[in-house]
């Protein structure tokens, strides 16, 4: 075994022991999506349909409510995956329920709140988890303009982080789609273009450099590419593979279940930074070499254009993880596509922004103590690989 490996592969089991109690299956953290579609069905009404997470809406309310009945009630029914009985949990909790959603989910007119009350029954559906289903109409005075906001699962709660409600709406002559967090947490059905940009870029960003399993398939992209072409074309592959199936997913046009998808993009993460493991195994300090007598700036070798198309496969099952992220079914429209093409944007903008910064290091070093370069981009490729196949056990366990 090449001595460059030998150092590359000594961190692996230290890596490993770290990696298996500390690591989490979710490379994401503990998040979660609300979803609300705002419509007016009449004048001086403003109806709220909301999807919310189902078992952190139990534990919220009860903590909130003191309610412990509704603990006990509507965690057995998560627990027995039970989807009638924990329709019963939040119908005979209704009280408490409303009391934690209306204080936290308000529209405002003319400077003025408007006033909740429930508008049918609770169901409760499937989005990979429970969701419960609440509609809420708000009477509200005349306006040309409403203020939605959201304030639904905050971290100070300790459940999770950084909740999203991911808004989508059609009120006041306007349709168009919001993104609300801790950092913004309600908008104007009046708001400018650049408003709704701004909040579906930065939520695509910030699911980039949150997800640290996407980090982790990012980083072994690039200590992995031999030459500026290479990263290039593989960087390029990976945006319009993750690109296709991160819309049709979002629109609802592809359904794959998360239970499958992120055991794929753990496996993906081990196999894409193996693959430069296995070029210091064949060709120790040549593996930085492109074999090709081409002069062609897109010109690869075998192994090159081999892992090119493993990139462009795996970047079809990312694609999928993405637009679990945004979790956006409905029915199709151009202010949706829209908005999934932004979010989209500013996935790209911190994966290109990455490379920017790293590659051009790694390229320098390469260049001035090219054995040094190998001991790193080996020791990085495996610690990746450990980690991916950590997550991929964890997921595939469950």
């Amino acid at each position: 075994m090449p001595v460059v490996l030998r150092r590359s592969l000594a961190g692996v089991l230290l890596v490993l022991t770290v990696a298996w109690p500390l690591g989490r299956a979710d490379a994401h953290g503990f998040s979660s999506t609300v979803y609300a579609d705002v419509t007016s069905p009449e004048d001086g009404t403003v109806r709220v349909s909301m999807e919310l997470e189902y078992d952190l809406l139990v534990v919220s309310v009860a903590d909130a409510q003191d309610d412990d009945r509704l603990f006990r009630q509507g965690d057995a029914a998560w627990q027995d995956g039970d989807l009638p009985a924990q329709v019963r949990a939040l119908e005979e909790h209704a009280d408490s329920v409303l009391a934690y959603v209306t204080d936290r989910v308000t529209v405002g007119a003319e400077g003025a709140a408007c006033t909740p009350t429930q508008h049918g029954g609770w169901d409760v559906g499937l989005r990979d988890v429970p969701y419960a289903h609440l509609t809420l109409d708000f009477a509200c005075p005349e306006a040309d303009e409403h203020e939605i906001g959201s304030a639904l699962f905050p971290d100070d709660e300790g459940y999770v982080t950084g909740t999203t409600t991911v808004v989508t709406y059609d009120l006041d002559l306007r349709e168009g789609s919001a993104a609300l967090d801790a950092q913004r947490a309600s908008f104007s059905t009046h708001q400018s273009t650049g408003e709704r940009f701004w909040d579906f870029f930065r939520l695509g960003a910030e699911h980039l450099y949150g997800g640290l399993d996407h980090l982790l398939f990012l980083a072994a992209l690039i200590v992995g590419s031999r030459r500026l072409r290479e990263v290039v074309l593989v960087a390029t592959s990976f945006t319009l593979a993750h690109s296709v199936t991160f819309v049709l997913a979002a629109l609802g046009l592809v359904e794959v279940p998360a239970d499958l998808v992120e055991p794929v993009i753990a496996l993906s993460i081990a196999v894409v930074a193996g693959w430069h493991l296995v070029a210091l195994v064949r060709w120790g300090r040549g593996a930085t070499e492109i074999r090709t007598s081409s002069s062609s700036h897109v010109s690869l070798d075998r192994s090159g254009w081999g892992r090119l198309a493993v990139v462009f496969g795996f970047g079809l099952v990312h694609g999928l993880g993405f637009a679990g992220a945004l979790g956006i079914d409905a029915a199709w429209s151009w202010t949706l596509l829209w908005s999934l093409l932004v979010f989209n944007l500013g996935i790209e903008a911190v994966q290109l922004g990455l490379i920017v910064v790293a590659f051009p290091v790694l390229a320098l070093l390469r260049r001035r103590t090219p054995v040094t370069a190998l001991v790193v981009t080996g020791t990085v490729a495996a610690g990746v690989a450990a980690m991916g196949l950590v997550w991929f056990v964890q997921r595939v366990a469950g």
